[in-house]
């Protein structure tokens, strides 16, 4: 059964603009028109447009995009290059969750900081209530917080 590009952006969640978007940059080589020019997708097209989505929410340049629908045109015959610009994709993702841990950590530092300043009335307590109760003292950002990891 075909499905035309507004059912095909409802089912995706995305819009038809940017389908027709992805068609004009050349990431849609296996969407075809009716006698009409409609655009026709197939139900297995849609598995193909999660693998898209996917690529271009880790960041995937639309060069590396295009690489990839071409590699998978290919066949078998590009099974390790396939295969290996998975690996390469994931291992962009594990560096970017990484990044993204250390800013949740660094964050959290700053909710308990601002937790604490707000109970003490200023963020100028330097240790705290004075009642020599650490836990009352505004926390020091860790240094790891303060200095990026560079790779």
């Amino acid at each position: 059964m075909s499905l035309t590009i507004g059912q095909v952006a409802e089912k995706m969640n995305i819009s038809a603009y940017t389908l027709r978007y992805c068609e004009k940059e050349g990431l849609l080589p296996f969407v075809h028109r009716d006698a009409n020019g409609v655009r026709m997708f197939e139900e297995s097209d849609l598995d193909f447009l999660r693998v898209i989505d996917c690529l271009k929410h880790t960041g995937m340049p639309l060069d590396g995009i295009r690489r990839f629908i071409r590699l998978a045109d290919e066949g078998d015959a590009s099974l390790q290059e396939r295969y290996e610009l998975s690996q390469e994709r994931r291992d962009a993702v594990d560096r970017q969750i990484a990044e993204l841990q250390r800013c949740r950590e660094c964050i959290d530092f700053k909710c308990e900081y601002y937790r604490k300043a707000v109970q003490f009335g200023s963020e100028h307590v330097a240790n705290g209530s004075g009642d020599g109760n650490e836990d009352d003292a505004l926390p020091s950002m860790p240094l790891n917080l303060i200095i990026a990891d560079q790779h």
